[in-house]
């Protein structure tokens, strides 16, 4: 299926100089969804997957499928307030600012396998601070799953030899 072209450039959004990718088109067919959900879990398949970590707001769309294609559990990481159990938080620095992220503090047990998920990865910033929100738990992250990768700002450099798989690269 070609992602690329249900994908539209949203110029100097959220801010001037930034060319946000649109994923809502992708959202609106519902073989694109099921296209999206299979790719996405395909690579993880046999890999005793415990935890589907998904990243607010976009990772929350494809997360929990993918999840329950794995057969593994949803763990939500949301933005500082969201959460309504006692949490961990990460502070980091994005493309275009700073945020916050938090997880609760008994979500995930020791040496559990994660699949760390998003819709885009960018500068990597937000990814990476996943990674630190969840290390405290001593988990084994058997890789990332994209939807969009912006190869060209280089994010996978952020995430420690994490494997990464996206659908669409840029």
């Amino acid at each position: 299926m070609d992602l690329k072209s249900l994908i539209r450039d949203i110029p100097d959004f959220p801010k001037p100089g930034i060319i946000f990718k649109d994923i809502t088109p992708i959202l609106k067919s519902p073989e694109a969804i099921q296209y999206c959900i299979d790719a996405l879990a395909a690579p993880h398949m046999n890999q005793s997957i415990d935890y589907v970590v998904g990243i607010e707001s976009r990772g929350f769309l494809f997360g929990p499928a993918i999840a329950a294609k794995l057969g593994a559990g949803f763990i939500p990481v949301r933005k500082r307030g969201k959460l309504p159990h006692r949490t961990r938080v990460v502070n980091y620095d994005l493309e275009y600012g700073s945020d916050s992220l938090e997880i609760h503090e008994d979500a995930i047990e020791a040496n559990s396998r994660l699949l760390l998920t998003d819709d885009l990865l960018a500068t990597g910033g937000t990814m990476k601070a996943t990674i630190e929100l969840v290390t405290p738990f001593s988990p084994h992250i058997v890789g990332v799953s994209l939807l969009v990768e912006l190869a060209f700002l280089n994010g996978s450099a952020q995430l420690d030899n994490i494997p990464i798989h996206s659908l669409v690269q840029y």
